[in-house]
């Protein structure tokens, strides 16, 4: 089980904001969770700790959404983020934990870069089979590595302006299909030994917890004032990733050459 005190002063906050997101308060900030813990630990092994977490936290809102879905939104993203997955497993495997840090980080800035500064984010939209498809792959490819699924699905939900709990509800089936069948390509690479599942049992409590937090705050708190907040930190630590990783890989190109 891993003991350092840091990585634990990342995880916690990384795992009730992943919780609070999946209970429907500020969904789309989730993708903190991956880059607040790899500042601890390499992205994989993060996200190797995270995926029974989350399968625990998809269970209880299934419970707290149920009945509560969009089908023909489903219909269209749920074979895409599959095939997504499965590209994932056969990708991820060979980047080293730099590169991985350089794609965290350039998908949370330009993730929030788009929030703020893309005037037709939130213009209306009907399900559509080619974007859904597209952004469903992405989703399943981006969700395989760092559990950052939710930025591209949002892209592609959120301009539909579906009820808000109509919304979160195919989230959460979304999310849950996908997590389970992401245990068997994290299985097969060997990312759940000892080491990761203890710590991931450790923090486990804290996943029904942060899921009925967000539950809970749906509709008693304001979302705006939560959305800027982890935007702005959002992108400082994919500004912090990007820097880190860049320097790694380019350390490592250096000692290559030499």
């Amino acid at each position: 089980m891993i003991t350092d005190p840091f990585f634990y002063l990342c995880a916690i906050p990384a795992v009730l904001l992943f919780g609070v997101a999946k209970g429907g308060f500020g969904g789309t900030v989730a993708v903190v969770s991956v880059p607040l813990m790899a500042l601890a630990v390499p992205p994989l092994q993060a996200a190797a700790i995270l995926l029974p977490i989350l399968v625990v936290m998809d269970a209880v809102a299934l419970w707290s959404f149920r009945g509560q879905y969009d089908r023909i939104n489903l219909k269209i993203l749920l074979p895409a983020a599959v095939a997504g997955v499965v590209i994932g497993a056969f990708f991820f495997r060979y980047l080293p934990d730099d590169a991985i840090r350089v794609l965290i980080g350039l998908i949370a800035v330009i993730f929030c870069f788009n929030y703020w500064f893309n005037p037709g984010y939130h213009s209306k939209t009907a399900p559509n089979r080619l974007r859904g498809s597209f952004w469903g792959m992405v989703a399943g490819f981006t969700s395989f590595g760092i559990h950052a699924g939710a930025p591209p699905v949002s892209v592609y939900m959120l301009p539909q302006q579906l009820d808000k709990k109509l919304l979160m509800g195919t989230f959460a089936v979304f999310f849950a299909s996908v997590n389970f069948v992401k245990l068997f390509p994290y299985a097969w690479l060997g990312s759940f030994e000892a080491t990761n599942l203890l710590t991931s049992l450790v923090l486990i409590p804290l996943a029904p917890i942060g899921v009925r937090l967000g539950f809970y705050l749906l509709h008693r708190v304001d979302e705006k004032i939560i959305y800027r907040l982890a935007y702005f930190f959002l992108c400082v630590m994919g500004v912090k990733l990007l820097d880190d990783g860049s320097r790694g890989l380019i350390a490592a190109s250096e000692m290559g050459a030499i």
